[in-house]
Protein backbone atom coordinates (compact mmCIF):
# COMPACT_ATOMS: atom_id res chain seq x y z
CA UNK A 1 0.00 0.00 0.00
CA UNK A 2 1.66 3.34 -0.74
CA UNK A 3 1.40 6.18 1.80
CA UNK A 4 0.51 9.97 0.98
CA UNK A 5 3.40 12.13 1.22
CA UNK A 6 4.63 15.83 0.11
CA UNK A 7 7.70 17.25 -0.70
CA UNK A 8 8.90 20.04 0.21
CA UNK A 9 10.47 23.32 -2.44
CA UNK A 10 14.13 22.43 -1.96
CA UNK A 11 13.79 19.00 -1.03
CA UNK A 12 14.31 15.47 -2.90
CA UNK A 13 17.55 13.93 -3.84
CA UNK A 14 19.92 15.87 -6.03
CA UNK A 15 22.15 14.80 -8.49
CA UNK A 16 24.44 16.07 -11.67
CA UNK A 17 22.08 15.92 -14.46
CA UNK A 18 24.01 14.32 -17.60
CA UNK A 19 22.96 17.38 -19.83
CA UNK A 20 24.38 20.03 -17.66
CA UNK A 21 22.85 21.53 -14.53
CA UNK A 22 20.48 19.07 -12.35
CA UNK A 23 18.47 16.74 -11.36
CA UNK A 24 16.29 16.28 -8.60
CA UNK A 25 14.34 13.32 -7.83
CA UNK A 26 10.79 14.54 -6.17
CA UNK A 27 9.24 10.83 -6.12
CA UNK A 28 10.60 7.24 -7.16
CA UNK A 29 9.57 4.19 -7.20
CA UNK A 30 9.20 2.97 -3.95
CA UNK A 31 7.45 6.07 -2.90
CA UNK A 32 5.01 5.50 -5.43
CA UNK A 33 4.47 2.01 -5.61
CA UNK A 34 6.13 2.04 -9.10
CA UNK A 35 3.54 4.23 -10.13
CA UNK A 36 5.56 7.13 -11.52
CA UNK A 37 8.73 9.14 -11.21
CA UNK A 38 8.83 12.57 -10.25
CA UNK A 39 12.06 14.65 -11.59
CA UNK A 40 12.75 18.71 -11.56
CA UNK A 41 15.38 19.71 -13.62
CA UNK A 42 17.54 22.67 -13.65
CA UNK A 43 18.39 22.80 -17.67
CA UNK A 44 21.31 25.49 -18.86
CA UNK A 45 20.50 27.60 -22.11
CA UNK A 46 20.71 25.34 -24.77
CA UNK A 47 20.77 22.03 -23.32
CA UNK A 48 18.94 18.82 -23.84
CA UNK A 49 19.72 14.91 -23.74
CA UNK A 50 20.46 12.97 -26.98
CA UNK A 51 17.28 11.72 -29.16
CA UNK A 52 16.25 8.74 -27.25
CA UNK A 53 12.98 6.32 -26.38
CA UNK A 54 11.85 5.56 -23.59
CA UNK A 55 11.05 1.27 -23.86
CA UNK A 56 8.68 1.00 -20.82
CA UNK A 57 7.26 4.44 -19.77
CA UNK A 58 5.56 7.60 -21.23
CA UNK A 59 6.89 11.06 -20.57
CA UNK A 60 5.18 14.34 -19.68
CA UNK A 61 7.17 17.38 -19.49
CA UNK A 62 5.97 20.64 -17.44
CA UNK A 63 7.88 23.78 -18.18
CA UNK A 64 8.39 25.48 -14.55
CA UNK A 65 10.22 28.24 -15.80
CA UNK A 66 11.99 28.99 -19.37
CA UNK A 67 11.24 28.18 -23.02
CA UNK A 68 11.66 24.63 -24.57
CA UNK A 69 11.08 22.75 -27.63
CA UNK A 70 10.47 18.83 -27.63
CA UNK A 71 11.52 16.61 -30.70
CA UNK A 72 8.94 14.17 -30.50
CA UNK A 73 9.06 11.75 -34.20
CA UNK A 74 8.83 14.16 -36.75
CA UNK A 75 7.19 17.00 -34.94
CA UNK A 76 9.03 19.93 -32.90
CA UNK A 77 6.58 20.81 -30.40
CA UNK A 78 7.36 24.26 -28.29
CA UNK A 79 6.11 25.35 -24.68
CA UNK A 80 6.70 27.85 -22.10
CA UNK A 81 6.69 28.43 -18.70
CA UNK A 82 3.20 26.72 -17.23
CA UNK A 83 3.12 24.48 -20.85
CA UNK A 84 3.47 20.98 -21.39
CA UNK A 85 4.48 18.24 -23.86
CA UNK A 86 4.24 14.56 -23.54
CA UNK A 87 6.22 11.85 -25.16
CA UNK A 88 4.39 8.21 -25.55
CA UNK A 89 6.68 5.21 -24.83
CA UNK A 90 8.87 3.68 -27.85
CA UNK A 91 8.23 7.46 -29.93
CA UNK A 92 12.21 8.66 -30.22
CA UNK A 93 12.25 11.92 -28.80
CA UNK A 94 14.45 15.09 -27.20
CA UNK A 95 14.19 18.29 -25.96
CA UNK A 96 16.37 21.49 -25.20
CA UNK A 97 15.77 24.73 -23.50
CA UNK A 98 15.76 27.19 -26.06
CA UNK A 99 16.24 30.18 -23.67
CA UNK A 100 19.15 32.54 -22.95
CA UNK A 101 18.62 31.56 -19.01
CA UNK A 102 18.43 28.56 -17.28
CA UNK A 103 14.94 26.80 -17.20
CA UNK A 104 13.56 24.32 -15.52
CA UNK A 105 10.72 21.22 -16.09
CA UNK A 106 8.92 18.85 -14.06
CA UNK A 107 8.98 15.46 -15.64
CA UNK A 108 6.45 13.09 -14.70
CA UNK A 109 7.19 9.09 -15.95
CA UNK A 110 4.99 6.37 -15.73
CA UNK A 111 5.49 3.97 -14.48
CA UNK A 112 8.48 4.42 -12.34
CA UNK A 113 11.91 3.82 -12.42
CA UNK A 114 13.13 6.24 -14.43
CA UNK A 115 15.57 7.61 -11.45
CA UNK A 116 18.12 4.80 -11.30
CA UNK A 117 19.55 5.95 -14.87
CA UNK A 118 19.81 9.30 -13.56
CA UNK A 119 21.38 7.55 -10.19
CA UNK A 120 23.59 5.31 -12.13
CA UNK A 121 25.43 8.16 -14.58
CA UNK A 122 25.79 10.57 -11.31
CA UNK A 123 28.46 7.45 -9.66
CA UNK A 124 30.32 7.76 -13.13
CA UNK A 125 34.10 8.80 -13.03
CA UNK A 126 36.12 10.19 -15.53
CA UNK A 127 34.78 11.23 -18.99
CA UNK A 128 31.70 10.87 -19.77
CA UNK A 129 30.30 10.86 -23.22
CA UNK A 130 27.18 9.53 -24.99
CA UNK A 131 28.50 6.19 -25.31
CA UNK A 132 28.55 5.66 -21.70
CA UNK A 133 25.42 6.79 -21.33
CA UNK A 134 23.85 5.01 -23.66
CA UNK A 135 25.04 1.91 -21.92
CA UNK A 136 23.64 2.83 -19.03
CA UNK A 137 20.56 3.60 -20.53
CA UNK A 138 19.68 0.04 -22.24
CA UNK A 139 19.82 -1.91 -19.03
CA UNK A 140 17.12 1.23 -17.65
CA UNK A 141 14.81 1.10 -21.11
CA UNK A 142 16.13 3.60 -22.65
CA UNK A 143 17.31 3.75 -26.01
CA UNK A 144 19.76 6.55 -27.43
CA UNK A 145 19.50 6.99 -30.63
CA UNK A 146 21.08 9.90 -31.91
CA UNK A 147 22.24 13.21 -30.63
CA UNK A 148 20.96 16.26 -28.93
CA UNK A 149 18.63 18.63 -30.95
CA UNK A 150 20.79 21.56 -30.81
CA UNK A 151 23.32 19.46 -32.87
CA UNK A 152 20.29 17.56 -35.09
CA UNK A 153 17.76 20.68 -35.61
CA UNK A 154 19.99 23.90 -35.30
CA UNK A 155 18.15 26.79 -34.27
Amino acid sequence: MTSAFAVAAGDGVTLPAPIGGEVTIKADTRQTNGAMTVLQFAVPPKAGPGLHSHLRDDELWYVLAGEFRFKAGDDMLYASTGGLAFGPRGLPHAFQNVGDEPGRLLVVTTPAGIERFFEQVAELTGPVDAARIAGIGQPNWLDFTGPPIGQSDPL
